[in-house]
């Protein structure tokens, strides 16, 4: 019976057209009844322009439709309410896309940023209470002087417009060089908000605990530091430190089903790592290393393990490039609810790694490969479809085919 329901849905929508039309017949003459059916085809127009182009990407059973086109690099994707997304491009812009009808709006109001090299309007994340307060959370790159540096800052939206703009951290990582900025946004469910820095070119940086370079950092949603975050009252250490040793982390998620928090990050040539982030650990970069120089095919550091350092719990050798990093809790795609997906920028597809109920790596796929895009931000949507960036400026929606 449950099978008939659309059909029957879909017959009465063409029955009341039907009487509609006829209706339109016997009310108007001449010109005026060829305008009414006019009005009336034009007034149907919506019901079919949601239907989305779809994009050839070869994987069974999966439907990628194109929502958005022409955008400059759209770095963070976060959901405002099950129609509206908020959308950063790497430039500086804003934009909000409405995914029903695939409208997009500029913003005004984005704060000033290095739009330079891997610098710009980075991630963003709308607050856990942002349905009551308004919050939404943004990273990007602060000028300082002549450098730059990894902020975290919030906004509200007034319309078309951002304002009540609080910078919560302006991170001590300010350096000439335009890499390694991080820099994704994650709560838990306990008032936090972290977010992470590379090591802005300077690699040795992140081995030290007097500046937020290579960090992950913890701070109260109102930018306030949490008294038990592991450094607070350490003279030789920054307050807003919860993990260090980190090269360029650009995906970062907690759990709150397995009260995790996740992060993946860049390594050199090879050596990609997915880290279960605990308090106070130190990840080990540049000491440990599972890839190579740039410039020869030599070890970085003392090895891959040193006592003291975290492992992570997968490597990439090769390097994937991983943009960002999703755990998947949703309905639609009951075979992949628990892995962890990453858009991959290098090798240009999405990947999956399911995990087991403790966390440990049990297999990886590699999925949406024939798409040849570099896969940058992603999101999980109210109706557990997924929807991601690519660097080529499109929004794409995986939903069940």
């Amino acid at each position: 019976m449950g099978a008939l329901v659309p059909g029957l849905i879909v017959a009465l929508v063409l029955c009341v057209q039907l009487l509609y039309c006829k209706a339109m017949f016997k009310l108007f003459r001449g010109p005026a009844r060829w305008a009414g059916l006019l009005i009336f085809a034009l007034a149907a127009t919506p019901l079919a322009a949601l239907q989305f182009p779809e994009v050839d990407q070869g994987y069974p059973g999966v439907r990628v439709e194109q929502l958005a086109t022409g955008l400059g690099i759209p770095w963070g994707m976060t959901f405002l309410s099950p129609r509206q997304m908020l959308i950063t491009e790497r430039g500086g812009s804003i934009r909000l896309l409405d995914i029903d009808s695939g409208d997009v709006t500029a913003l005004q109001g984005a704060p000033r940023v290095v739009a330079e090299g891997q610098g710009g309007l980075l991630d963003v994340a709308a607050g856990p209470d942002f349905a009551n307060d308004g919050w939404i959370y943004f990273t990007f790159s602060k000028p300082v002087d002549s450098e730059a540096a990894t902020t975290l800052a919030r906004a509200r939206l007034r319309e078309n417009r951002l304002v009540d703009w609080q910078e919560l951290l302006v991170t001590d990582s300010a350096t000439g060089t335009r890499r390694h900025f991080g820099s994704r946004i994650a709560f838990d469910d306990q008032g936090h908000v972290f977010f992470g820095v590379g090591d802005r070119g300077e690699r040795d940086m992140a081995q030290n605990l007097g500046n937020h370079i290579g960090g992950i950092m913890r701070l109260r949603v109102d930018g306030s530091i949490p008294p038990d975050n592991p450094f607070v009252g350490d003279p030789q250490a920054r307050d807003e430190i919860w993990s260090y040793g980190h090269r360029n982390p650009q995906g970062l998620l907690f759990d709150p089903v397995s009260q995790r928090l996740w992060s993946i990050e860049h390594g050199p040539r090879g050596g990609d790592e997915i880290n279960l982030i605990v308090k106070g650990r130190n990840y080990g970069w540049p000491v440990i290393s599972h890839g190579k120089e740039y410039w020869g095919p030599l070890s970085i550091g003392e090895g891959t393990s040193k006592p003291g350092m975290e492992q992570p719990r997968k490597v990439y050798i090769p390097s994937i490039a991983p943009g960002s990093l999703m755990l998947y809790r949703g309905e639609a795609f009951p075979a992949w609810r628990g892995s962890l997906f990453s858009g991959a920028l290098k090798l240009r597809h999405l990947n999956r790694v399911a995990l087991s109920a403790d966390g440990e790596v049990q297999a990886e796929e590699r999925l949406l490969e024939d798409l040849g895009e570099r896969i940058r931000a992603l999101a999980q949507g109210p109706k557990g479809w997924i929807y991601l960036s690519t660097d080529s400026g499109q929004i794409l929606r995986m939903r069940p085919d």
